[in-house]
């Protein structure tokens, strides 16, 4: 932390352009940025490839994946939560939101189980300072889960806790407004029987009746009194969009239609999207492309959901394919815009006085490679 670093003979990706030049860090932040190739005999030669600002994921379940690595497997908290780091950090990021959910569709499911697990395995890693990436908490409430305000309450005041999403995963509307869609992801997931499947329905579409409303009310209010950056998922209309406007979120996270993306950048919501479906061209859910609403100009920012190096991928394939998105504005969509969404206005950018989180990147075949990482000026990969 006290010792300093020159990167130089990098293409620095700035907010605005890309620079030839070096980067000079010293107590975890960038002193600073000049353009050409330094002369100091403890250099480091970065061979022309990109230094780019660590990249900073908002909402990513990945962490659920090393907690139960098979359907009826479950791993201990600590080895669990550093491979999903490794794999984090080696995609560049080097600020995660891990998506920690308080209730889920299915009443007492593996990952209401592990809800408790997660949140004091992501404190303990936290708090022993050997994590590459800092993990903070995404808190996702199922709306819809008799418990979920009980299970909020509980972690609400958690300083991790930076950000809270909403979500009605009920069928027939919103991410699943294809009904069939909801069938074939749920049975699938799940094992129902066809049965099993139509009670769920009904039991869901009940519950969202019961609950939705009521739940969503006191959790944007919880979040309101403590400043907490809040968002809704899965806005499908101007309808619900307005709802969000009125419960005082300011992200739209995974919107499903152009009018729900167009309508939360018209009410001055910040618009995620998923970078699996940039890479892919197409949303798993049959909703909106990524690439669409990017080509529009209704894209803020990208989060890896389930895909940790897709984070990057996605920024250099907007770049490539998207006519009016440049590179710097590719990356601000992976690091600065997510760092502002998020209150985090010490870090996400290359500039003087900012955290020094950084990563170089190759392109071999257009695709970007991760060489080395550096979080507040150590590096970690």
């Amino acid at each position: 932390m006290n010792s300093e670093t020159v990167l130089s003979n990098a293409q620095i990706v700035m907010p605005d352009c890309v620079i030839k030049g070096t980067v000079c860090l010293h107590d975890g932040k960038i002193k600073a940025v000049d353009e050409g190739h330094s002369q100091l005999p403890s250099v480091v030669d970065l061979d022309g490839d990109y230094l780019i600002a660590g990249l900073i994921e908002l909402h990513t379940d990945n962490l659920e994946k090393h907690f139960s690595p098979r359907p009826t497997v479950s791993w201990p908290a600590m080895p669990a939560i550093f491979a999903h780091d490794a794999a984090v950090a080696s995609a560049g990021i080097t600020t995660v939101f891990n998506a920690v959910a308080t209730g889920d569709v299915i009443q007492g499911s593996s990952r209401i189980q592990r809800f408790r697990h997660m949140t004091e395995a992501v404190r303990q890693a936290h708090a022993s300072d050997l994590t590459r990436a800092e993990h903070l908490l995404h808190i996702r409430c199922e709306v819809t889960y008799e418990p979920t305000l009980e299970n909020f309450t509980s972690i609400v005041d958690d300083p991790l806790v930076k950000l809270v999403s909403v979500m009605d995963h009920s069928p027939g509307q919103r991410q699943f407004a294809d009904i069939n869609k909801y069938r074939e992801y749920y049975q699938g997931k799940y094992k129902l029987s066809d049965e099993e499947m139509e009670a769920q329905i009904q039991r869901q579409t009940e519950t969202s009746l019961r609950l939705g409303r009521h739940h969503r009310a006191a959790i944007a209010e919880m979040c309101r009194e403590r400043g907490l950056s809040l968002a809704s998922h899965d806005d499908a209309t101007i309808e619900h969009v307005e709802e969000a406007v009125a419960d005082g979120m300011s992200i739209a996270e995974f919107p499903t239609t152009v009018g729900a993306a167009n309508a939360s950048r018209h009410h001055g919501l910040h618009v995620l999207m998923g970078a699996p479906n940039v890479v892919r061209g197409f949303s798993h859910s049959g909703n909106v492309s990524a690439r669409e609403l990017a080509q529009q100009g209704l894209l803020d920012t990208l989060s890896s959901d389930y895909v940790p190096n897709s984070l990057l991928h996605a920024a250099f394939v907007l770049a490539q394919h998207i006519d009016h998105i440049q590179l710097p504005e590719a990356v601000a969509m992976v690091n600065l815009n997510p760092a502002d969404a998020a209150g985090l206005h010490d870090r996400g950018s290359i500039a003087v006085d900012k955290r020094a989180d950084l990563i170089r990147v190759r392109c071999v075949d257009d695709v970007p490679v991760v060489r080395q990482v550096w979080r507040q000026g150590t590096r970690v990969v």
